[in-house]
C-alpha cells in the first residue's frame, strides 16, 4: 500500500506512472494491455486482457465506439452474441456498456452440443456476432476456432442464428486479420448445402499489426 492509499494498477510497463495510463483514451488502454499481454506468444484467447479490471471496464465502450464508426449504431442491433468461450466476457461488457449509454442490448452463447443459442430469445431480432480474436490464418493459433481459412467455419453460427428467427447484422472482434486497419471489411459465408455466397460487414478493433512491439 502507498502512502497515498492507493495500490498501482495498469500495465507492468506503465504502473510506475498510473497518472499516465489513466490519462490514455480507453482504445489506448486497451491496446496497451493487448501488446503487453498478448505480444509474442504463439496463443492467446485474451482472457488476460478481456477479464482483467482495466479490460473489462472499456472494452466494451471501445466495441460500441467501433461499430457506430463502421455505420453501426445500437440502434441498428438488438443483441450480441458470443461466438467462441473467449468472447463471453465481450458480450457481457457490451451490454454494461450498452446499459450505461441508456440502451438496452440482450446477448446470448452459441451453443454447438446441441445447435442452438443460449440466453434471452433472439427470434426477430437483428444480432452482431462478437469474437475475442478473429483471423485468416489456416491454423488455429488464435481465440476462435473459426479461422475462415475457406470461408465455410461461420455457416453453423448463421445457420442456428437463422433458424432461431434471428437476422446476422455484422462479425466483430477485439482482435482480427482480415485486410489493414479497423476498417469495416466483408467475409463470405458460403452455404455448404446449395454452396450459396453472401457477404457479411466485419469489424476488428485491432488488426494484429497495430499489436506488434
Amino acid at each position: 500500500m502507498t502512502d497515498s492509499g492507493f495500490r498501482s494498477t495498469g500495465p507492468a510497463d506503465l504502473r510506475g506512472d498510473a497518472i499516465d495510463f489513466a490519462a490514455l483514451d480507453p482504445r489506448d488502454q486497451l491496446r496497451s494491455l493487448l501488446k503487453e499481454r498478448v505480444v509474442g506468444r504463439p496463443f492467446s484467447e485474451l482472457y488476460g486482457v478481456t477479464l482483467d479490471h482495466h479490460g473489462a471496464a472499456v472494452m466494451g465502450h471501445v466495441l460500441l465506439d467501433t461499430l457506430e464508426d463502421a455505420g453501426y449504431s445500437v440502434d441498428d442491433f438488438d443483441a450480441v452474441g458470443a461466438l467462441t468461450a473467449a468472447s463471453v466476457p465481450l458480450v457481457s461488457s457490451v451490454i454494461q456498456a450498452a446499459a450505461s449509454r441508456g440502451e438496452d442490448l440482450d446477448g446470448f452463447v452459441m451453443d454447438f452440443v446441441f445447435p442452438s443459442i443460449k440466453g434471452p430469445s433472439i427470434k426477430g431480432k437483428r444480432v452482431v456476432l462478437l469474437d475475442a480474436w478473429l483471423s485468416e490464418k489456416s491454423y488455429v493459433q488464435t481465440s476462435s476456432l473459426v479461422t475462415l481459412r475457406n470461408g465455410n467455419e461461420l455457416s453453423l453460427d448463421f445457420s442456428i442464428v437463422e433458424h432461431e428467427g434471428a437476422s446476422v447484422v455484422a462479425i466483430a472482434s477485439l482482435v482480427g486479420e482480415v485486410g489493414e486497419g479497423a476498417d469495416e471489411h466483408e467475409i463470405t459465408v458460403i452455404n455448404p448445402v446449395d454452396d450459396s455466397r453472401h457477404e457479411v460487414p466485419f469489424i476488428q478493433v485491432f488488426h494484429e499489426s497495430e499489436l506488434k512491439a
